[in-house]
């Protein structure tokens, strides 16, 4: 299992885990601003295990994401999960507005979307990547060759639920989720 499978994986079945309903998930990104296709086919490949399906939805300006989520919206057991990209994470504030609008349960890329009222988020623990990063810096000042060193991956994922949210969409969270949550908002 590749990475982008392992972590769209993961989304996939926290949406299923929250709202066991769920049928379809509008995959929300842009093309020019991040590796859509390859988190695509990953959502692809791993969807059809927990009996979902995936609708690309290619954004690249707020009347995209009004109309990927209105269409998603527009029929039962519709979902949202949003990759990481400076388009999304530009335009969070409207992406979580119309999911909340449209009472749409929500996977997002960032702590920052659940802490603004997004239902839920699982991501790399950026306060861990920057503090690795910072040895590299150590590494090169002190001569080491950037070519030379390792490349590693991330090693630290972060779980973020808000309760509020989940509230108002009706959904109950699951303990399972709860305890696996390195933070909940209440």
């Amino acid at each position: 299992m590749n990475y982008a499978e392992s972590i769209v994986g993961k989304w996939l079945s926290m949406l299923k885990e929250v709202a066991p309903d769920v049928a379809r998930v509008a995959f929300i990104g842009n093309p020019k601003t991040s590796p859509f296709d390859y988190f695509l086919r990953a959502a692809q490949t791993e969807a059809p295990s927990l009996a979902i399906t995936v609708v690309p939805g290619v954004v690249e300006t707020d009347i995209d994401i009004r109309r990927t989520v209105e269409s998603i919206a527009s029929t039962p057991n519709g979902s949202i999960l949003v990759t990481s990209d400076a388009t999304t994470t530009a335009h969070r504030n409207v992406i979580i507005g119309l999911t909340a609008q449209h009472r749409l349960p929500a996977v997002y890329p960032f702590r920052v979307f659940v802490t603004e009222g997004g239902l839920m988020s699982y991501s790399v623990d950026i306060v861990d990547l920057v503090r690795k990063s910072a040895s590299y810096v150590d590494r090169i000042l002190r001569g080491e060759k950037p070519a030379a060193l390792p490349v590693q991956t991330p090693t630290k994922y972060q779980t973020v639920l808000n309760l509020k949210t989940a509230k108002a969409l009706g959904l109950t969270v699951p303990s399972s989720l709860l305890v696996r949550a390195d933070e909940v908002i209440e």
